[in-house]
């Protein structure tokens, strides 16, 4: 599909012209992948890339806190993700200490509870939190990667808190989820990795990406959405990815009916 659109584009053709769509925003991951790998701007319209979207992030969090405690800004996500009762004055006191102290907030957390500043409630919930992350450190430790990532977003409560997130924006940060772990099976190592631990490498894998940002507004690029965004819409090259049944339609789709006989329709009318 890259190489068909680089051919486009060689012969003239504008990317903006080129849309690629999908039933699922998690099917994102895998084009934008190969995009980036090929060096083609895009833009995800009406949405967000893969590795910026909240439910991501927050995985991708206690992956890293777990590969590193001292991990200020993956503590300041998760600590209270999902909520375990940790407010906003006791964290206050947590990062006076930090920064009293010179300490990362980990450190000064487990300097709290050692010195019993807390009170009863705030302090069982932060030792609730820091014993989950030491277990789940020392558990998964010698997992596959794709194995330990499953591990993490279920045991952290990640799993059942957007499982209970209603209506399609919950189901579509589980497909999220799911396709995170998938990306971790998938994952390889690039030449400069090869001195990094599985979960290291894929961490920095994923910074990367999400560092590479969307293209601009006013620049040349591929276009990819949801074929829900795609209605009214018209492109010149159009490719529809994951056709394949129970994916595309999904199989609620399918039990619907409907859905499947638009996407049907759809390409006769764009």
């Amino acid at each position: 599909m890259v190489n068909r659109i680089k051919t486009w584009q060689e012969n003239g053709g504008a990317l903006n012209d080129c849309a690629i769509l999908y039933r699922s925003n998690a099917q994102s991951r895998v084009l934008e992948e190969a995009l980036l790998q090929s060096a083609m701007p895009y833009r995800i319209y009406g949405g967000m890339r893969f590795f910026e979207r909240q439910e991501i992030k927050d995985a991708l969090a206690y992956l890293r806190l777990i590969a590193n405690r001292n991990d200020d800004a993956a503590f300041e996500r998760v600590v209270n993700t999902p909520t375990r009762g940790i407010g906003d004055r006791t964290l206050d006191v947590v990062r006076q200490t930090a920064r009293d102290r010179q300490l990362t907030l980990w450190q000064a957390t487990r300097a709290l509870l050692q010195d019993k500043v807390l009170a009863g409630r705030a302090a069982s919930a932060l030792q609730r939190f820091t014993e989950l992350v030491d277990s789940l450190a020392h558990e998964t430790a010698d997992m596959p990667l794709h194995v330990q990532t499953d591990r993490v977003i279920r045991d952290s409560g990640l799993f059942l808190m957007y499982e209970q997130e209603k209506g399609e924006k919950g189901q579509a940060r589980i497909e999220n989820l799911e396709e995170l772990v998938t990306a971790t099976r998938q994952f390889s190592y690039q030449e400069e990795d090869q001195d990094l631990m599985p979960l290291q490498a894929f961490l920095s894998h994923a910074a990367l990406e999400a560092g590479e940002g969307q293209a601009d507004a006013y620049q040349d690029a591929v276009q990819l959405m949801t074929l829900h965004s795609a209605k009214g819409l018209e492109f010149r090259q159009v490719f529809i990815v994951g056709v394949e049944e129970g994916m595309f339609p999904s199989q609620m789709s399918l039990e619907e009916g409907g859905r499947w006989r638009r996407s049907a329709v759809w390409p006769t009318s764009a």
